[in-house]
Formats: C-alpha cells, sequence, structure tokens
C-alpha cells in the first residue's frame, strides 16, 4: 500500500491469488490464464500479468509460455526441504520470541491464538489455518530481528503453504496454546521442547495430507 492507504491492483490481484492457492481455492496445477483471470477478477491483463510474476517469484506459481501459468505441485522433495529449512529457523525464532516478548506482543500473539482457537472449535479449516500462519508470523515479530525477519519474509509464502498442510486444527492450535504459555513465561527448555514437538506434528500432519485421497 502506498501512504494514502490505498493497495495498488496488482497487490491486490497478487493477495487474492496467493490466499486462494495457499487455501486450497486454487490446487496444485491448476491453469491461471492471464485472460480468464482478468474476466473473473474484473481487471485488465496487466495487473493479472504482475500478480503472477510476483506469485512465480515467490514459489507458488510454475510459468508456462507466454500468457498462463499453473499452480506448483509442491513434491514429497520440496515438502522435505521446506521442513528441513523450517526445522532450522524455527526453534531459534520461538526462543528469542520468549527472550525478548512484549506486553503488547503477546497482546497481538493471543488474539491470533483466540482466533485460530475459536476457528477450530467452530471446524472452520480455512480460517483456523490462516490463523495458525499469523501465530507464526507474529512470533517471527516478537523475535525482534531484522535478518530473521528479512529471511522469514523471503520464505512466507511457502512457509504459509506448509503451515497451511494440516487437517487435525485442534491438535495445532492447542500445541499453539502450549507455546504461547511457554513464551509468556519466558520458560526457554519449555519452549525448546514444544518446539521440537511442534515440528514433529507438523511434519506428520503434510505427509498425512499429502496421502489423502481427493
Amino acid at each position: 500500500m502506498d501512504e494514502r492507504g490505498f493497495e495498488p491492483e496488482s497487490e491486490r490481484v497478487t493477495r487474492r491469488l496467493r490466499d486462494e492457492i495457499i487455501d486450497g481455492v486454487r490446487p496444485s496445477g491448476s491453469r491461471l490464464v492471464e485472460r480468464d483471470l482478468a474476466a473473473e477478477l474484473g481487471v485488465s491483463r496487466v495487473p493479472v500479468r504482475d500478480a503472477l510474476r510476483a506469485l512465480v517469484a515467490e514459489g507458488l506459481v510454475t510459468p508456462r509460455p507466454r500468457t498462463w501459468a499453473v499452480v506448483r505441485t509442491f513434491t514429497a522433495a520440496d515438502v522435505a526441504d521446506l521442513n528441513e529449512v523450517r526445522g532450522a529457523f524455527e526453534p531459534l525464532t520461538f526462543r528469542l520470541a520468549a527472550q525478548r516478548r512484549t506486553t503488547d506482543g503477546l497482546r497481538r500473539l493471543r488474539e491470533v491464538l483466540d482466533r485460530e482457537l475459536a476457528a477450530a472449535n467452530a471446524g472452520d479449516a480455512v480460517t483456523a489455518r490462516r490463523a495458525a500462519g499469523d501465530f507464526h508470523a507474529v512470533v517471527s515479530t516478537l523475535a525482534a530481528n531484522d535478518l530473521l525477519s528479512e529471511l522469514e519474509r523471503s520464505l512466507r509464502p511457502r512457509m504459509r503453504w506448509l503451515l497451511s498442510q494440516h487437517d487435525d486444527l485442534l491438535a495445532i492450535a492447542a500445541e499453539h496454546e502450549a507455546l504461547y504459555d511457554a513464551i509468556a513465561a519466558r520458560d526457554l527448555p519449555e519452549v525448546d521442547r514444544l518446539v521440537a514437538g511442534h515440528l514433529t506434528t507438523g511434519r506428520a500432519e503434510a505427509t498425512r495430507r499429502a496421502a489423502r485421497p481427493d
């Protein structure tokens, strides 16, 4: 957005397509044709073209010749790579968050957690998964490390996709609640223990979801 709070059309289209890909509204392998998307979204082809370029750069879309692309199909090797990177960054991020959290930061984290818990209890998978991703994003801000934040932003779209790959909404929300309590208490050994378990759960959920028949 610019200083007036105005969101350029290309950014709006990018955000919508990104959300639909991560939410599973546009599943892997779906064709993304400039002309068709422009008609569907009520815009010209220029912001659609810009959006597709941005999503290719983010790793969510695979380009095809000329004026179309497809939603990326994440292979088992892709998921393994993402989990390895997550396993390297997440313990440090949560540990720093516990050391450096502020009252305002905890308030924001609690708000996101409450939204996730409410959605999980209601069976609202899209909202619960989005809130789960938001929980991790807020934890990254609580870590208060500029370089870590820069790396997180570069990986965020693919990590958001990875963090959405779970079906047990209540289990993930419960793990986030335990992590919140440990961060609030600045209990570093408990944070380390819970993060290790959370990573194990995430890998198992992603594997289970990938094996689920469509």
